[in-house]
């Protein structure tokens, strides 16, 4: 009995920790990433974005000049009852108190240092970053050595708009179609629909690449390239499969009673769909919404494809593209970027997430 209870401990205790370490391997490279968005560039620079927990440091408490001291770097030197040549000093020395003798500049007009390791913190946070990105004004950045640089912003602000512009009916759209497909599916009989679904299944194992071409040389035809709706239209299509089985597997696990009273009492198809599927299918059209919501979001092939290099339309995955070909070495502008492209899904999974077990389960029980 002891052993049986042992062995569950053990098993508890292993999972919870195999848990636990996998949050903090997510967890901590997103915390330095969102810590660094609020950092200026010269912090970003020459220092870690753990700096800003307490930490030790050193810091400069006095500085000796060599030649009133009457040091030779050519031979031996002996400060602060250290000896040692041009080089060590250079590299650093430790004094017997604990201090830290360092020589900066060269030999004619070098000064020694006196370091002392003291606990400190870096908290010198900003919202340059944030109003660069996003206002896309040109900010001056003056540099340690007083020499002032004016760096261009990045307009972020009309890509995350064109980025809603997109996401939202991409997302609505194939969802409204797809509850209806599921409902005709589940309750409705009508010639072909048991092929009709198999086809519907078959179109998940479809690549999407392999439809970028035809879809694009249709558009062209149509003069839908380079618009919202061409890109509106390739993502409805693309999600229809996995929506309409998804919702399928919920929407015929409904209870049956339920329907039947409603037909009893005359109401039609349609009524019994709006009155009582679309109000009981919620958790799964949610979960549904996260899934495609997502995908849109992050979408950067199709909306390359549809909608080509045009500003005009260009959305929030294009113009991080640019920001890392154009500014890959200023992470105090990706890493502010990359947050403020992530505000909006964050907002969507947190708000239907009391939604997203239930949905994903939605069928696999019965009884």
């Amino acid at each position: 009995m002891k052993s049986g209870k042992r062995q569950k401990l053990l098993g508890s205790l292993f999972v919870n920790g195999t848990l636990l370490l996998l949050v903090i391997l997510w967890t901590v490279p997103t915390l330095g990433i969102f810590i660094s968005s609020f950092r200026n560039r010269n912090d970003i620079a020459v220092s870690g974005w753990w700096n800003v927990f307490p930490h030790r440091e050193w810091k400069v408490t006095r500085e000796i000049d060599p030649v009133a001291a009457g040091l030779n770097p050519d031979g031996v030197m002996e400060v602060e009852g250290v000896s040692g040549t041009f080089d060590q000093f250079r590299a650093g020395l430790t004094t017997p108190e604990g201090e830290r003798l360092i020589w900066v500049g060269n030999k004619r007009i070098g000064r020694i240092q006196v370091q002392e390791k003291v606990w400190t913190v870096s908290w010198n946070f900003t919202l340059d970053n944030y109003r660069q990105v996003l206002g896309g004004q040109n900010f001056e950045f003056t540099r340690p050595d007083g020499t002032v640089e004016v760096v261009p912003g990045d307009n972020m602000a009309g890509a995350f708009l064109n980025s809603l512009a997109v996401t939202v009916p991409s997302t609505v759209i194939p969802i409204l179609i797809a509850a209806f497909a599921a409902y005709a599916f589940a309750w409705m009989n009508f010639p072909g629909r048991r092929t009709l679904f198999i086809m519907v299944v078959a179109l998940l194992v479809v690549p999407l690449q392999i439809a970028l071409v035809p879809i694009l040389r249709d558009y062209r035809a149509l003069n839908l390239n380079g618009t919202f709706l061409a890109i509106w239209l390739a993502h409805t299509g693309f999600g229809l499969a996995l929506a309409t089985y998804l919702l399928y597997n919920y929407i015929s696990s409904l209870p049956r009673d339920i329907l039947e009273s409603a037909f009893i009492d005359g109401a039609s198809h349609f009524t019994v769909f709006t009155r009582l599927i679309l109000p009981l299918s919620l958790p799964a059209l949610a979960s549904f919404a996260i899934f495609q919501f997502l995908w849109v979001w992050n979408d950067y092939l199709v909306a390359l494809i549809f909608l080509g290099g045009n500003p005009e339309f260009e959305l929030v995955t294009q113009r991080m593209a640019a920001i890392v070909g154009a500014r890959g070495q200023d992470w105090h502008l990706l890493t502010a970027g990359a947050f403020v492209s992530m505000i909006l899904p964050l907002a969507v999974f947190f708000g239907l997430q009391r939604f997203f077990v239930r949905g994903l389960l939605a069928g696999s029980v019965k009884g």
